[in-house]
């Protein structure tokens, strides 16, 4: 199991500043991490061999149309997310405190992006209706689709992927808004940049598939 950490070292004047039994114990200890980390952490500008993306498995066919005005639309807007989460890297829950990144696993856009996108679609491929992402349409719209993103990574302990969406429905009008907490989870994948974006996807379409179906019973 290889995750790349962010580390902090103490160098140059700051190290010159502490006493000498002081400064040989950071060296040292500097020395026993760098060892550590050099046989999972990289560096280098080399580029990872493939860039995760998330497709949706529900599309709406070629040819299909929508026709409504503008007013009467789904918008969806971007999530949104914890700075942990609104990366292009894979977050690593290793345990209740830390969180690491997924060694190789970069993602071709922000995560909260690509849900946006993925869930637009399979609301067009559900509900058969006139689906806008975000945008000057935020203005417009009928029904607004938005939320938190509140996970999308690997659980080191339980070797699970997991999609956590707190989603958020806000009718134009008198209609009060609506909240609904959807999860995916998908369990028994190793730590790999490969298998786990293939969990990714599949746990975030089963999100979206659900977020739709919702939509679609009226909230």
């Amino acid at each position: 199991m290889t995750f790349a950490l962010m580390t902090f070292a103490v160098r140059g004047p700051a190290l010159r500043t502490l006493r000498p039994s002081r400064r040989l114990k950071a060296a040292a200890a500097a020395l026993v991490l760098s060892g550590v980390l050099a046989g999972c952490v990289s560096f280098g500008s080399k580029p990872p061999n493939e860039l995760l993306r998330l497709t949706a498995q529900e599309v709406a066919p070629a040819g299909a149309t929508a026709s409504a005005k503008l007013t009467d639309a789904i918008v969806v807007l971007d999530p949104e997310a914890d700075r942990g989460l609104d990366v292009t890297r894979v977050p690593v829950a290793v345990d209740a405190t830390s969180v690491a990144y997924l060694k190789d696993a970069v993602w071709i856009e922000k995560p909260t992006r690509q849900f946006r996108s993925l869930l637009a679609e399979t609301l067009r491929a559900r509900t058969g209706q006139l689906v806008v992402e975000g945008g000057d349409f935020e203005v417009t719209g009928k029904t607004m689709i938005g939320g938190r993103l509140l996970q999308m990574g690997y659980d080191a302990q339980k070797s699970a992927v997991i999609v956590r969406f707190d989603a958020m429905r806000t009718d134009r009008g008198s209609a009060p808004i609506q909240t609904k907490r959807f999860e995916a989870v998908v369990n028994g994948v190793p730590a790999e940049a490969k298998p786990v974006g293939a969990a990714l996807n599949q746990a975030a379409n089963d999100v979206a598939r659900q977020v739709a179906d919702w939509i679609k019973a009226g909230g």
